[in-house]
């Protein structure tokens, strides 16, 4: 039996050397099919049972490919400490850090959307709830520190949202797992630095310019957050009015995104363009909470649920072509960010 240590056995195995670029985005996978299944679900009223049966599907794959990322980021981390390391002290990566305890959170919001209350999706939702808070405490507090550097322009991008507004994620399960207090509290977090980062954003293109090419993607993030208020602030009990209000704000958003379209075709693929799948599931997902039979939306949150089943669809098999001739798992081309003092 050999004794080698897991780090010369991952030397010795290119599959487990390649474990080595499994940044944290990764679980943006799971993010975006996790809202496609819940967009899937709001259809049912208007589409039929067969709508459930995606959701479940759908959802089935997200918990595959949940669990295959999270068996991977261990293996990671035991043979690639240092990579891991990187992550942590890099301006732009360490926010995809968590895309874990978000996908985690959504996973138990599905599990109680689909089956009901147990006590796997209250794990999984506390799980994602507590830890999304820490990362975001963590994400916070680099950006305290006097004169460290820890928040320089090019760390400024629509990435920086995922760990600061991830947390108006929480009533969407929360409260039908019984945790209304709680989940509101978080929701509060998440609604106080929206417009933090917003103006953050808007300042760093205004005096430093636009992020690098390749994450342009990420700017679909941006229509994320307003969609996730509308939903979170109608489970927690909001007048429907609040609703159409964040939905319009998310419509202008995601219009004004979608002119960088035919820049986004001519990019070649990577994980950022994940960065597109949960803002269009989640925007379909508001549009079918609203719509009523006969009415416009009944007609548009349709056509919007096959808009981000079709761009998921399309991910899935980039990223399949991607894994297949190993350019996804290999090392980020070189862009002019400088990395940060060590966390």
């Amino acid at each position: 039996m050999s004794t080698a240590p897991l780090p010369a056995a991952a030397a010795a195995s290119p599959r487990l050397a390649k474990l080595k670029y499994l940044y944290p985005g990764w679980y943006a996978i799971v993010m975006g099919l996790g809202g496609l299944a819940l967009a899937w679900h709001r259809a049912v009223p208007l589409m039929g049972e067969m709508a459930d049966g995606v959701a479940l599907v759908t959802g089935a794959v997200a918990g595959a490919i949940f669990l295959a990322l999270l068996v991977a980021t261990l293996l990671r981390w035991r043979l690639h400490p240092a990579a891991w390391a990187e992550d942590r002290r890099h301006p732009v990566r360490h926010t995809f850090v968590a895309t874990l305890p978000i996908a985690t959170m959504l996973l138990g919001t599905l599990a109680v959307t689909l089956f009901g209350p147990s006590r796997a999706a209250d794990a999984l939702w506390w799980a994602g709830s507590a830890s999304q808070l820490v990362v975001t405490a963590w994400v916070l507090q680099r950006w305290w520190r006097p004169g460290s550097g820890h928040l320089p322009w090019a760390a400024v991008t629509p990435a920086l949202l995922i760990p600061i507004v991830g947390n108006v994620l929480a009533p969407l399960g929360g409260v039908s797992l019984g945790h209304t207090d709680w989940a509101a509290a978080q929701f509060g977090v998440g609604l106080v630095f929206w417009p933090v980062v917003l103006v953050l954003l808007v300042v760093r293109i205004a005096t430093q310019g636009m992020p690098p090419e390749r994450l342009l993607p990420t700017f679909f993030v941006l229509v994320a957050p307003p969609t996730v208020v509308g939903m979170s602030a109608l489970q927690l009990g909001a007048p429907l009015v609040v609703g159409w209000m964040c939905w319009g704000a998310a419509a202008f958003t995601l219009v004004s995104v979608a002119s960088t379209a035919r820049r986004l075709r001519e990019l070649p693929f990577s994980m950022p363009h994940w960065g597109m799948s949960f803002p269009l599931a989640a925007f379909a997902a508001l549009t079918l909470r609203l719509a009523t039979p006969g009415s416009v939306l009944a007609v548009v949150g349709p056509a919007l649920l096959a808009l981000a089943s079709l761009v998921i669809l399309g991910l899935l098999a980039d990223t399949w072509r991607g894994l297949r001739d190993g350019s996804l798992l290999a090392p980020e081309p070189v862009a002019p960010i400088a990395v940060a003092p060590a966390a």
